[in-house]
């Protein structure tokens, strides 16, 4: 143990003068660094101003980016807490809807074209449980369709026609679940803006009627709360109306799939009874 204090302690006393020593060198060099990039400086400077270099384009988008973003924080700020949290809250659970609806309807694409040429290949042999198989190990509202048609393939075309319609009306709905909230907030978000618009309006003339005067620094205040909550409110309306018609056509993409799929389904049912049921 003594060793190993005496290690421990000998690395520490080590180490110590280590640093010191560099303190020591970066303190004596300081002021010769300070020095040379003085010079280098003036030098630049002198040199920029004989032959007009210009600042580099990647420094001047940096600056303006952070200023952009620091320009959107500080009228946040400026628009009133309490509209412009209304607004961003409604940004939040319309963005939020956005996202969840573009997921699911991303999951409930598949390649219906090769479902139904392996569902045809299935009856073709006469496997109707091979067929069911291929439907119920495929996501996605085409294949639940196809399944539900073929749990009654043979109580008749007429039978399977009809549970069909039924069931892709159902899977429509499914699609447009959640449609109504985000045009809800879509509608909201102006909304607020213009609430805060109003009462920002108010807030002015208040200034006005306190001071007694209708000068512009008195009317700046609140006219400042009630353009920016519209600015901000408009903006979110934007955005949310942008992955909302995003969203209405991956559903009418899938719906006319869903159509689409069901006439040939029942091509191949009609085919497979005159096959195998005369």
């Amino acid at each position: 143990m003594k060793k190993v204090f005496a290690f421990v302690a000998m690395m520490g006393l080590l180490t110590f003068g280590v640093n010191q020593t560099i303190n020591a060198q970066e303190e004596t060099e300081a002021p010769a660094i300070e020095e040379v990039a003085e010079d280098d400086s003036a030098a630049v400077d002198s040199l920029a101003a004989a032959e007009d270099v210009e600042v580099p384009a990647e420094a001047e988008e940096e600056e303006e980016g952070q200023g952009l973003h620091k320009t959107i924080k500080v009228k946040f700020i400026e628009g009133s807490a309490g509209f412009m949290a209304l607004v961003a809250i409604a940004m939040i659970f319309g963005l939020a809807l956005c996202i969840e609806r573009i997921i699911f309807l991303s999951l409930s694409e598949i390649n219906s074209k090769k479902l139904l040429e392996d569902i045809q290949a299935a009856l073709e042999n006469g496997d109707v449980e091979g067929a069911k198989a291929i439907c119920r190990d495929t996501r996605g509202p085409v294949a639940s369709i196809c399944y539900q048609g073929m749990l009654r393939i043979d109580e008749g075309l007429d039978v399977v026609e009809r549970s069909v319609v039924s069931y892709g009306s159902v899977q429509a709905s499914n699609l447009e679940k959640n449609l109504s909230w985000i045009t809800l907030f879509i509608a909201m978000s102006p909304s607020l803006g213009f609430l805060g618009t109003v009462i920002g309006m108010v807030m002015a003339f208040d200034d006005i009627q306190k001071a007694g005067d209708i000068s512009p620094n008195v009317v700046a205040g609140g006219m400042k709360v009630a353009l920016i909550t519209t600015i901000f409110g408009i903006i979110v309306a934007l955005i949310l109306q942008v992955f909302y018609n995003y969203i209405l056509s991956k559903v009418e993409a899938l719906n006319t799939d869903m159509e689409d799929s069901s006439v040939s389904l029942l091509d191949i049912i009609m085919k497979y009874n005159l096959k195998f049921k005369k």
